[in-house]
């Protein structure tokens, strides 16, 4: 299973290494990072998207909060949050696959940020199972590079769980 962890540090050179290492010693593997300013100056938020079972999770958190400069350490994975990704899609658009492909755009409410004769660079925001369906989609054309930043997360002060419901609306229309 994927665990998102939502982990506030000092902002100080050096945390970001430490906690990658501490990773790499324990054999683990980051799928998805994003660091970048928290609430609060000096402040960082590190979200990462980390595989394994709820007790390996809780073994990195213990490890993750005997570093220095490690405020706060949350599993966010069950919790209700909103969760986003940016993706930069550069892709073949010849003449004639261009209205097809504007049509995609229109539907994922993308962006053209770039467009040339032959090629199209798409921005994208959404949460990852919309980045994912967007790429496949548009793979048929030719995709020339992707750049996707990490999962970023907050927790939802209303404790909604958008995802639950989504899946109990679909589950009542297959009734």
């Amino acid at each position: 299973m994927k665990h998102t962890l939502s982990v506030l540090v000092e902002d100080e050179s050096g945390v970001l290494s430490r906690i990658a290492g501490l990773f790499a010693r324990r054999g683990f593997n980051i799928e998805s990072l994003a660091v970048g300013p928290a609430e609060q100056p000096g402040i960082s938020r590190i979200t990462m998207v980390v595989p394994g079972d709820n007790r390996t999770i809780e073994q990195l958190t213990k490890q993750l909060y005997k570093l220095v400069n490690i405020l706060k350490v949350n599993d966010v994975t069950n919790i209700a949050s909103v969760e986003r990704e940016l993706m930069l899609l550069k892709i073949h658009a010849s003449k004639q696959y261009r209205s097809d492909i504007l049509d995609v755009v229109q539907i994922f409410r993308a962006h053209i940020v770039d467009i040339s004769k032959t090629f199209m660079i798409l921005e994208v925001t959404g949460d990852p199972g919309k980045i994912v369906a967007l790429e496949q989609l548009l793979s048929q054309y030719g995709i020339v590079e992707i750049a996707r930043t990490g999962k970023i997360s907050l927790t939802r002060a209303s404790n909604v769980n958008t995802e639950l419901l989504r899946q109990s609306l679909a589950m009542n229309m297959l009734q």
